[in-house]
């Protein structure tokens, strides 16, 4: 499961794409639905679940083998693909407010 996380992270990166997104504050205000100004863990990971819905063809909430990249990789379950965004988040979320500020957003990945 370790090994698909970075496959994972670099589908995630499609909606950054398509939505053209050019500086932290318009990718904040993509992310950020009730625009309250932050994103909180709700908001970023329907954000960055775009990826994983997409690969699930038969939208039966697990990627199997035969929808990851490559056809290569153990199965995972959105709710452990969820479990490891939330995971993320809370490593983002560097001042512990349970949300992320552009500023959070815009720093590495921790």
């Amino acid at each position: 499961m370790r090994r698909l996380l970075p496959t994972l992270c670099l589908f995630c990166m499609p909606p950054l794409a398509m939505a053209q997104v050019n500086a932290t504050g318009e990718y904040l205000a993509r992310m950020d639905t009730d625009g309250d100004g932050r994103v909180s863990l709700a908001e970023y990971q329907a954000w960055m679940s775009y990826a994983f819905d997409g690969m699930d063809r038969n939208r039966d909430g697990v990627l199997s083998v035969d929808e990851l990249p490559g056809g290569r990789g153990k199965p995972i379950t959105r709710e452990a693909h969820l479990a490891q965004l939330a995971a993320r988040f809370k490593r983002q979320d560097v001042d512990g407010d349970g949300f992320l500020s552009a500023k959070e957003l815009a720093a590495p990945p921790r």
